[in-house]
C-alpha cells in the first residue's frame, strides 16, 4: 500500500501544475500583445499606456520610454514572432514568460512583471532571461 501511495504522489506531481504556476490569463496576454503591436507601429504614446505607474514615473514620457525600448529591447520593438509561455505567481506578483523572435529569427525569452490596476493589467517591468537552446 505504501508503494502505491508513493507512485500516485509521484504521478500526480508530474502531471499537475505546481502551485506557483497559473493558468493562462488572456487579459495579461492581450496587454503585452497590444503593447508590442503599438511598438510595431512606432506608436510609443499607446505603448506607454500599457506601462505601470512606476514605469511611467521612471521614464516620464512616451518618447523616453520608446528610446529605451529601441535601444535596450530591440526584440520587443521589432519581433518577428511572439509566443506566450507560462504564467507564474510569486506571492502577490504575476510573471508572464514570453518567447520573442527578433528580426533575424533569434529567440529571446523575456519575463514580464504584471500588476493589476484600476486601468486593468499593466506591465511593471521586463527582464531578459537566458537565451533558450538553439532550435527552440
Amino acid at each position: 500500500m505504501k508503494h502505491i501511495l508513493v507512485a500516485i504522489t509521484i504521478f500526480l506531481s508530474s502531471v499537475l501544475p505546481s502551485a506557483a504556476q497559473e493558468v493562462r490569463n488572456p487579459d495579461i496576454e492581450a496587454t503585452i500583445q497590444s503593447q508590442i503591436d503599438a511598438f510595431l507601429q512606432d506608436d510609443f504614446t499607446t505603448a506607454f499606456t500599457y506601462a505601470s505607474p512606476n514605469i511611467k514615473r521612471l521614464f516620464g514620457s512616451p518618447e523616453r520610454f520608446g528610446q529605451m525600448v529601441r535601444n535596450g529591447y530591440p526584440m520587443v520593438w521589432r519581433p518577428s514572432d511572439v509566443d506566450f509561455l507560462e504564467l507564474r505567481r510569486q506571492g502577490p506578483l504575476l510573471f508572464q514568460k514570453v518567447l520573442l523572435r527578433d528580426a533575424n529569427g533569434a529567440p529571446h525569452v523575456l519575463e514580464y512583471n504584471m500588476i493589476e490596476t484600476d486601468a486593468g493589467w499593466q506591465i511593471d517591468g521586463v527582464i531578459l532571461l537566458a537565451a533558450p537552446p538553439i532550435g527552440a
